[in-house]
């Protein structure tokens, strides 16, 4: 059996089960099964938040595109809550408590690494998407008492992000470069 993920012309064929879950623009996910990866493409402004919760290993991702639901004029902050840093990052936190990360989310118990946030379209990106989605992303962590513990962000490289569960090495791609950990 297979299902389809198709995101912006995108689209990848995956085997049921398998034991990589793509992250579209907009979607979160989370996982605590040893052996899986969390993987997102072609992070250009785009922000991939990665969340750890220390005690039980689960390890959950959003791709971030927009900083604000407020902008939206559509509901898309309902129905792909992925999409904007101010409700991607709260409902990837209750989607993680749901499958067992309980306790008050702190420094002690999740870490947090981020990714992205580029100037893809030219170096005077007059609108700053990707620094503005790095501003609030910071923002909306120190609300919950956290801070990246690592960060690859800015510059003008479009990033793909991967993480095998059990392990807390990111591996980030990149056409323009070799593959690097964060």
């Amino acid at each position: 059996m297979y299902e389809v993920i198709i995101e912006i012309n995108f689209c990848i064929l995956l085997q049921t089960g398998d034991p990589i879950k793509i992250i579209g623009i907009g979607d979160f996910g989370a996982s605590n099964s040893t052996g899986d990866t969390l993987k997102t493409f072609a992070l250009g402004s785009c922000v991939a938040v990665i969340i750890s919760h220390k005690s039980t290993g689960t390890i959950g991702m959003v791709h971030v595109a927009l900083p604000d639901s407020s902008i939206s004029r559509t509901g898309k902050a309902k129905t792909k809550p992925g999409y904007f840093a101010d409700t991607g990052i709260p409902t990837l936190l209750k989607h993680m408590r749901s499958m067992g990360c309980v306790g008050p989310v702190s420094k002690s118990q999740f870490s947090v690494k981020i990714a992205g946030g580029a100037s893809v379209l030219s170096c005077s990106d007059i609108f700053q998407i990707g620094r503005k989605n790095v501003y609030a992303i910071k923002n909306i962590l120190d609300s919950y008492g956290l801070n990246p513990i690592a960060a690859d962000i800015g510059g003008n490289i479009s990033r793909t992000v991967s993480i095998v569960i059990g392990s807390e090495k990111i591996s980030v791609t990149s056409p323009a470069r070799e593959e690097w950990k964060l």
